[in-house]
């Protein structure tokens, strides 16, 4: 193309995107009942985030893309051009992977009250182990722990806690497993607030806990689980002036969809074929399914992914409830899962997650502690750590693939949702051989050998240590085993 051309191209989709992100960030968003489609203004929702007439959760919605029409339709390619010019931005907000994305989220009157640490703009890596041994051609891992401060929350947080910021609040607060006390806490001391930290005792790993205290978060252990916090949580919060950052906050799920955007980009604007979410609380496979729907709606893309909830089987209420009556009702559970990100026995976010799945024709599904661990430790084989809550998305890729749910020929993204170091006792017990029972171990105790990489003893000579590699070249499961 001649260079003149170019230039004129350019210039037009640079007027283009001005135009497009005034007219968008114009758009007054509002709340949506989940449950009876209710609409509120965004400031008239409750100090818990539930609606007061049935209950339920509130979702954003943005009511001018849904009467465009004709030459008033937001340009797609106009906000594709926008967004790569703006990774190459010096930009304080342009260097954030989530309000790169802002036309998608107006939920702010002024973005410069926008609290950042440069989030987002995680890495899909290629896994070339896995896909080989599933047989499978393309197969990624979209890395959201590699955020900030080691986990997906950073890129709701942002979002949620810049409303908390913009509306005056002083003080913000969260019950936790870990990775969402971390996020909040972090954001928090980089916009000057105070946070408050409700976490179950025993329940959480040290290495999440610790950032939560580093960052200055007044931290509470509660002798209860993480459901008998958020019950504690949601009654300080409506008789405090404290505002909640738990995924009930739907500001939170505007922050989490802006990885599914990051995928369509890297993609070149198309999306795979499945993509694979590991189930906690369930609001991150319900904010990927919005975000792929938006996309959708605004002629971004022009197909939905599959996509699929992992959870453990010990925290599997939502499977229970897919393999019962299709997901219609849930009974909540006592979560028992050494994947303590993924330890919630009853799920906020379930009827939007249910929703993800049927309307893109994914599946729920449970996998095993023993299945668990092998995943983690396939994962690290590659050159990539996660925390163990993100390793059930590659051990439930081993169950649809032995199935036939997912083809050789298909795309598919597992979202890895924490960095290995956020519970690296379980790594290390993994290497041990003391993380598993008898039992959880018996069923793929023919995967592990090979896998574990226990630290070996020997004497401080060289010729101690080349023998000690000679034996794990020649035999390494029985070195393993010793």
């Amino acid at each position: 193309m001649h260079p003149d051309l170019l230039l004129r191209n350019a210039q037009q989709n640079s007027t283009l995107a001005g135009r497009l992100t005034l007219r968008m960030s114009d758009n007054l968003h509002q709340l949506r009942c989940f449950g009876c489609g209710q609409r509120i203004r965004g400031d008239q929702a409750g100090p818990n985030f539930r609606c007061a007439d049935c209950g339920d959760l509130f979702e954003v919605e943005y009511p001018g893309w849904h009467h465009v029409g004709g030459t008033d339709r937001p340009n797609s390619g106009a906000l594709k051009w926008l967004w790569r010019e703006r990774r190459l931005s010096q930009e304080r907000l342009d260097q954030s992977g989530v309000w790169r994305f802002r036309e998608m989220f107006p939920i702010l009157n002024d973005f410069n009250q926008a609290v950042t640490l440069r989030e987002g703009n995680t890495p899909l890596y290629h896994l070339s182990l896995a896909a080989r041994s599933l047989g499978l051609d393309a197969l990624f891992a979209k890395h959201q722990g590699m955020n900030p401060t080691g986990s997906f929350k950073d890129t709701g947080m942002t979002a949620a806690l810049s409303v908390a910021r913009e509306r005056g609040f002083e003080w913000v607060a969260c019950a936790s497993t870990g990775n969402t006390s971390a996020a909040m806490a972090a954001y928090a001391a980089r916009a000057g607030m105070r946070s408050l930290v409700l976490i179950p005792q025993g329940k959480i790993a040290w290495g999440k806990l610790s950032q939560a205290m580093d960052y200055g978060a007044v931290t509470c252990q509660l002798e209860t689980d993480f459901d008998g916090c958020v019950r504690v949580l949601t009654r300080i919060v409506e008789e405090a002036p404290i505002y909640l950052l738990n995924s009930v906050n739907p500001y939170r799920l505007e922050g989490q969809k802006t990885p599914a955007l990051e995928i369509a980009e890297a993609m070149d604007w198309n999306v795979p074929d499945h993509i694979l979410v590991p189930g906690g609380n369930l609001a991150n496979s319900s904010a990927l399914g919005k975000g792929f729907r938006e996309m959708k709606e605004l002629g971004l893309i022009h197909r939905l992914p599959r996509i699929t909830v992992i959870q453990a089987e010990g925290a599997a209420p939502l499977a229970r409830s897919f393999a019962a009556n299709g997901g219609r009702v849930l009974e909540p559970v006592e979560a028992q899962t050494r994947a303590t990100a993924i330890r919630i026995g009853n799920p906020a976010s379930w009827r939007k997650a249910a929703q993800v799945i049927h309307e893109t024709g994914g599946w729920c599904l449970d996998v095993t502690e023993g299945e668990i661990a092998v995943a983690k430790a396939e994962l690290g084989r590659e050159g990539i750590g996660s925390e163990p809550a993100s390793a059930v998305t590659l051990a439930g890729l081993k169950k649809l693939a032995a199935d036939g749910r997912v083809a050789a020929s298909d795309s598919v993204v597992l979202l890895l949702t924490g960095h290995t170091l956020k519970d690296a006792d379980y790594t290390i017990d993994f290497h041990r051989g003391t993380l598993l029972t008898e039992a959880e171990c018996a069923p793929v105790a023919a995967a592990i050998e090979p896998l574990r990489r226990n630290a070996l003893a020997v004497e401080a000579t060289p010729e101690a240590v080349l023998g000690a590699l000679r034996a794990v070249v020649e035999n390494p499961i029985a070195v393993a085993r010793n």
